[in-house]
């Protein structure tokens, strides 16, 4: 009885915060030239362009939860003038509220993705942050030592929302983790349990680092 209760008790919690991080969500109530899409995060209105059109491009439910513990945590996890950044950073919106949070935040991703990336970035941070967030481009595996070199890039946190799925480069994202991690690097990742592939991959993560898991949801966010 005792465990049945604590279950339940730990569903209706869930449903709590999954409520209170859809309600931060909100659309435009007039139909625009641009699709966008708007959030409520770290005392500001974000607004988010999204490309539909490129699977990295699209705010996916994972960014969201990241987002929410960003701004709940925010004492255990201060971000104020800590070198941050973001893998995989796809629209910006962790980034984004990673940087409204005080940090000295680098967005990252893939080439084709930058574009979009850089406007949502400027578009909602320029002039609101402490320190204004910068883009850079990275390729998982590729060139690491090249561009983040280890003898000047010392990096806090780093940030990664759903960054594992049914893709060909989980080696890599490895590999690129562990390049840019230092002994005292806190890597805050929030991801969604898929296939077998991808869940073997937290497994080979605890090879090379401390895991300690902060959340589990039960139920799943829609986007």
């Amino acid at each position: 009885m005792v465990r049945e209760w604590e279950k339940q008790e730990g569903e209706k919690e869930d449903e709590e915060i999954v409520a209170e991080i859809m309600r931060r969500r909100f659309f435009p109530a007039l139909i625009t030239h641009k699709a966008w899409e708007g959030f409520h995060f770290a005392g500001h209105e974000i607004r988010i362009t999204e490309a539909t059109d490129c699977y990295g491009a699209v705010v996916w439910p994972s960014a969201l939860v990241l987002c929410y513990f960003l701004e709940t945590n925010s004492k255990q996890y201060n971000l104020v003038d800590k070198n941050v950044i973001e893998i995989g950073a796809g629209t910006g919106l962790v980034s984004i509220v990673a940087g409204l949070l005080g940090a000295l935040v680098t967005a990252t991703d893939l080439p084709e993705l930058l574009g979009n990336l850089h406007h949502n970035v400027l578009q909602n941070t320029k002039l609101k942050c402490k320190h204004q967030p910068c883009v850079k481009e990275l390729s998982w595996g590729i060139d690491l030592e090249k561009n983040f070199p280890k003898s000047s890039c010392h990096f806090d946190y780093i940030l990664a929302a759903d960054v594992v799925y049914h893709h060909p480069f989980l080696d890599e994202l490895l590999l690129t983790f562990d390049h840019l991690c230092r002994n005292d690097t806190v890597i805050l990742w929030a991801m969604k349990f898929r296939l077998e592939k991808e869940n073997q991959f937290v497994g080979r993560f605890q090879t090379l680092f401390d895991l300690e898991i902060q959340g589990f949801f039960n139920r799943q966010l829609h986007t």
